[in-house]
This record gives C-alpha cells, structure tokens and sequence, in this order.
C-alpha cells in the first residue's frame, strides 16, 4: 500500500507537489461542531440505511445479487451513489468510536456484503443498467456509471483508512480494473470517452495514493485530459429530451483552456477536484495553475455571499459573471460540498489562506443551511430571498425541508462531510502545524500534539495548548479569516516567540515549544454591513448582516411590528447608521446570537415610514420552523457610508 500524511479522505501520496498535508490524527471533541457532528452521527446516518431501503437503493442491490427479472427501482441511473455516500459517511462516524452510532459496524458489514454479492464476475457493478435492458456503458451522458464508481472507490478508501480491512476495497479494485480495461484510446478498448457526471477522477487519484497502483493514476489522467473534446455535446441523444450543450458537461474545451466555471455546478466543481488531486501527484504545473484560476473566476464573479454556488435552477448550473439573483439562487447542498472539496485541495497545494477562507464561509452559511437542526430534515436548494407569496411546492427543488428527496444526492452527501470534517481542520508540514477551522478538538501529528479549546463561532476566544512537542523548533500557524479586522494573541509564549508574522492570512509562531504552553488567539467578532459587488444587478444597494464567519438573515418568525402584525420583509429597508445589537438567545433554534437592526417600512411614493427593530438569525438555521419568508439582502437606507463590498472579503 502507498505511503502518504493524513488519514482523511484526502492523502495526498509522499511524492506529491503539496506545500500542506492532512494531519495525521484529528478529533473534535466539543463546541459548535461537536453538537453538529453527533445529530448527524445519531440522526442522520443511524436513520439511513432506513431511508435507503424505503426508497428502493438496497432493494436494487438485493435483486442484482440474486439476477431475478422484478427490474430496477427508483427514477434514477445514479441511485446506487446514494447507498455508497452513505457507507462513506458511515466508515469515517465509525473511525469516531465516542459517536458512533450502536450497531453501525454491523449495518456497515451487511451493506459491503451486499455490494459484493451484486457485483459481476468481470468487476462491473451498477444496478440500473444491471437490472435492466440498456446496454452498459451506452449512455454515457446521462448514465452516471463511472460517477457511481468514483462514489464506491471513496466509501471503499474511507473503510479501508478506518479499519484496515480489504473486503470493500477489493470490490472497488475489481470495478476500477473493469473500467480500466474498458475505457482508453486503441483497438483493445470498448468506449474513448467520459461520464456525464465528473466523480471518478478524484476516486481514481484517491485509489492510487491508497494502492500505490500507477494505472489508476494514469486513468484519471485520461478522463481528465479526454474532456473537452465535444464527446458529451451531443446530450439529446443520450436518454434525455433537452440537449444541455458542451457547457453543461465542461466538455466544450479542455480544463487546462478554460478562463471562467461553466454549466451544471456540482459536476464543474468535482471536475476541479480530481483536476487539482491529479496536478499534485504529477507535478503538471498547467493543470495547477489553471485550477487557480478557475477558483479565482468562480469566487470573484459567482459565488454567494454565503458561499454557495449555481445561479439558475435551469441545469442547476452556474450563470454568468455576476448573475447572482437572491431569490433564484439554486445554491445547491451538493455544490457547496463541492466546493469545499476543491478548496482544501487548494489549500493543501498552495498552503494559502484563502482557500481555507472560503471552505469556512461555505462549511458554515452555504453547507450548513442545507442541514436541519436536528438531523432528519434537508434542503436541496439554497436560496437568498424567498417571498411571503413563495409556493412551497413539494419535490427537490424547493426552499423547503424535506425528510427525504426524490433525487437524495444531498443527504448522503452532507452525512459524509460532517463525518469527516475534523480532517478539514488542520494541516502538517516540515514547518510545523497549521489550523485552518477553529473547533474544539485534539489534532495529532508525528511528535505534535494539540489541544484546541474554543466557543467559535459565538466568540473569537481559541486556546491552543501543546500537549506533545518535539525537541526542536516549529511552526505553529494560526489563520486569521479574511472577515476579521481585528485579532490579538497573547500568553508567556509572547516573549520566548522567536518569529511572529502574517502571511498569506497566517500567523505564524515558531519556536522550541514545550508541552503545557498554550497560545491564546482573540479574534474580534462583532456585527457588520456588507455591500455586495457593484457589479451584481440584482442586488445593487442592498446591504446583509455578517457577524464573524456567519451570514445573517431576516426570517418572517422572527419579525412583528409593534401592532403586533407580521412584517413583510420586502417592505424593509435596513437604517446602516443605527447601531447593530447582539443578543444570546439559548431557548431559539437550539441557541444562537441574533442581531437586532433598525429597519423602516418602504412606502409606495419611495418614502419611508417608522423604523422597527427586526431580529437577524444566522442563515444556516433558517427553515427550521414554519415555512415563511427569507432575506439575507436588503436595501440600504440612507446608504452613502457601509461597508466594504464582499469580494475582498473572500479573495485576499
């Protein structure tokens, strides 16, 4: 097996081109996202194989194990993804034994049998085309069959990584050997082509760092290198009645071309992943540079002020630069995954804040509202204004929670970040340690030891002890976030600190530390006006609320006016000269600070009548009540002094 750092799901190999690598051993053991990770541990994942075997994705597997002629169930190529996401989510909640859920590694072991039992002699695995009468590997645009693999390689390496055990990824083996075999240039192979669907190539990469088997490598590197040359541009014919054009598919010029994010969100997003993972294990100075740029393209001109992605509803895609509409933000739950996704391995790559930057923003506004406050509600779309007159239709996209969806990529999908989110939080290098996100938590690596003790993001207050040091200097780097204006570290390590500088967003202490030292960060959180770019129509003299990391909103439960009637939201006008206000409030959506702002009711001939004071919640907890009214964005009275526009709040 190869050798590599880290032991998450993203290991890069001990001959990659990376500045940072994964910590060794991360925990979190407190605080925000303790409490986050155990419903999702204790909830979500324990309700799953539940919800998979209601909707029909185990029964498929179950029939394909035994070759009956009942057909396949479900409205989707890609449901088999669904059980394997959730495997993933599951492997790396057993790694965390203290919230495991009871029985998780049996129901784990049963699901693995299953799967093995389905796959055919020749590796091939996917129940749809299994069980029913088309032609494998025929409808590539749309049959999502190499996109379920990559989503078994990933579950079969989280196993592998947590439990030493090769049942899984034998079974993963075998189907990667399959498209091996199947899929190149040359007479000897059956399809020149790529999926619809980008996943494998960071599965791929991933395998090949766990196996140390090159032809994995090179694999990816094919379906990387394929792409953009037109093979998927003709989507009509391939099972679907609208042809979505090249762009959809970022088939319309290769990745190393490319100057701006295109079409569907998720799939440009995973593209860049496995893009990035390739450029780092093979040292292809193009390809890095044009994940860069492409990342720099996404962020200065379409991404959300809460970090999500994908503009239109139609394709679920990107829009054009700065098409950034509030109200038909599609912001998709698995975007944001995605996104995140990219940006670690950025970040790891270049070891530059800024990608860690926006993994927070994403992970704690874009992600999180995606998630119910208790673990067994989602929402599929994630927009930025929803209206009092908003039809919460049932189906997926809807700005609505939803127990289960129809096409429930994004449940499985936020199972398996929240599970392995401690392997976000930190990095190692030769220098030393490097914290990327502030949670309570042990973080271990070769002779270091830390402790991390912080109430973040209710408070910038974050104690780093050292619990195990070796017996030479090094590096403790600490990310100051791009929000904050403000920070101070103090402690006796303040005058023994042989260097303590910023750069790139780090703060970087160095010295011969011993264990018992504890270095105490203070960032300086209080509530801020945001202006958006001007260059963003739709919600040009407008303002939104941030308070450290989170983004605010307004929500209808919260608002009443002083005749006791509801506010309308779209008849308010945010006062930027009163003052913002914060308040505890531990009996409101399981405790959150909310901010209290002046807001004047608009009238009809452009006046304004009496201010009232309307209470701001954190956006990722909005939904978690009665169905209303939402507004992150709202326009700004007497707007000529705010804030400083968002994008150079997320670009350094």
């Amino acid at each position: 097996m190869a050798t590599g750092f880290g032991g998450g799901p993203v290991r890069p190999s001990s001959t990659a081109r990376t500045r940072l690598n994964p910590i060794a051993r991360a925990r979190i053991t407190g605080g925000f996202w303790l409490a986050r990770r155990c419903v999702n541990a204790l909830t979500s994942i324990a309700s799953g194989p539940a919800k998979l075997e209601e909707a029909g994705n185990l029964g498929n597997l179950r029939r394909a194990a035994v070759k009956p002629d009942d057909g396949f169930t479900g409205d989707f190529q890609f449901q088999d993804s669904d059980v394997y996401k959730w495997l993933e989510a599951a492997c790396w909640q057993l790694g965390d034994a203290v919230n495991a859920p009871e029985g998780l590694a049996d129901q784990i072991d049963e699901i693995i049998g299953l799967i093995a039992k389905a796959q055919m002699p020749d590796g091939y695995l996917q129940t749809y085309y299994q069980l029913g009468s088309t032609p494998r590997w025929t409808e590539l645009g749309w049959g999502h069959e190499l996109y379920c693999a990559g989503h078994l390689i990933q579950a079969a390496i989280a196993h592998h990584r947590v439990t030493g055990d090769d049942t899984l990824l034998d079974v993963a083996r075998r189907l990667a050997d399959h498209i091996d075999a199947t899929f190149g240039p040359g007479p000897d192979k059956q399809v020149d082509g790529v999926c619809g669907h980008p996943e494998i190539e960071t599965a791929l990469v991933e395998l090949y760092r766990e196996t140390d088997e090159r032809r994995y490598l090179d694999l990816a590197a094919y379906f990387i290198d394929r792409r953009g040359a037109g093979t998927l541009s003709a989507g009509a014919d391939r099972g679907h009645d609208r042809d979505p054009g090249p762009d959809f598919w970022q088939d319309r010029v290769p990745i190393r071309e490319a100057t701006g994010v295109t079409g569907h969100a998720v799939r440009q997003l995973y593209l860049l992943a496995g893009a990035a993972d390739l450029a780092a294990e093979t040292g292809d100075v193009a390809l890095h540079e044009a994940t860069l740029r492409l990342w720099r393209e996404m962020v200065e001109t379409k991404t959300y002020l809460t970090g999500g992605v994908g503009s239109r509803y139609d394709w679920e895609s990107f829009g054009d630069p700065y098409e950034l509409p509030s109200d038909r933000a599609y912001a998709e739950t698995c975007a944001a995954i995605a996104s995140i996704q990219f940006s670690w391995r950025l970040a790891l790559a270049t070891g530059d804040a800024r990608y860690s930057d926006l993994v927070e923003r994403t992970l704690y506004n874009g992600f999180l509202s995606g998630v119910g406050l208790h673990g067994d509600q989602w929402l599929y779309v994630n927009p930025l204004h929803v209206r009092e007159s908003y039809s919460f239709r049932e189906g997926d996209q809807t700005a609505h929670r939803t127990p289960w969806f129809r096409c429930a990529c994004c449940p499985p999908n936020a199972m398996r970040l929240l599970a392995s989110l401690p392997y976000y939080a930190a990095s190692a290098s030769a220098d030393g340690i490097q914290l990327h996100q502030y949670a309570t938590g042990v973080y271990e690596h070769g002779d270091i030891e830390l402790a991390v003790e912080t109430n973040y993001p209710g408070d910038g207050r974050i104690t780093v002890t050292v619990q195990r040091a070796p017996e030479a200097e090094w590096e403790l780097s600490l990310r100051i976030p791009a929000w904050c204006a403000e920070w101070s570290v103090d402690g006796e390590h303040a005058d023994s600190t042989k260097t303590t500088t910023i750069d790139d967003g780090w703060l970087r202490l160095r010295k011969l530390w011993s264990a018992g030292e504890t270095v105490q960060l203070a960032l300086k959180i209080e509530p801020r006006l945001t202006q958006p770019h001007p260059k963003v129509d739709a919600i040009r003299g407008c303002v939104a609320i941030e308070y450290g990391p989170l983004v605010y909103c307004l929500e209808s439960a919260d608002q009443t006016a002083q005749a006791s009637q509801k506010i309308d939201l779209d008849e308010l006008a945010l006062d930027v000269h009163a003052p913002l206000e914060t308040e505890w409030r531990g009996d409101l959506l399981g405790g959150v600070t909310v901010v209290k702002a002046s807001a004047l009711a608009l009238m009809g001939d452009g006046g304004a009548d009496a201010a009232e004071v309307v209470t701001a919640i954190p956006y990722a907890v909005w939904a978690n009540r009665e169905p209303g009214a939402l507004r992150v964005w709202l326009p700004a009275q007497r707007a000529e002094v705010v804030g400083a526009p968002v994008q150079p709040g997320l670009i350094r």
